[in-house]
């Protein structure tokens, strides 16, 4: 196997390797942000619930 055959071999597993990091990076990237999405409705809810609550403390007394 001569030199350059050793560089086009190295090359590729780089690649195949860069390729599959990229991948795993972006599926990490994807499930964090779905992750996300669901804290802003807990924390909005929680809002709206506690602006009920004080409305519904003004009305009583």
């Amino acid at each position: 196997m001569g030199v350059a055959d050793q560089f086009k071999d190295k090359s590729q597993q780089l690649g195949e390797k860069a390729k599959q990091a990229a991948d795993r990076a972006k599926g990490q990237a994807s499930e964090r942000a779905s992750q996300g999405r669901g804290r802003p409705e807990d924390e909005t809810r929680r809002a709206q619930q506690e602006a009920q609550d004080r409305l519904d403390q003004d009305y009583d007394a």
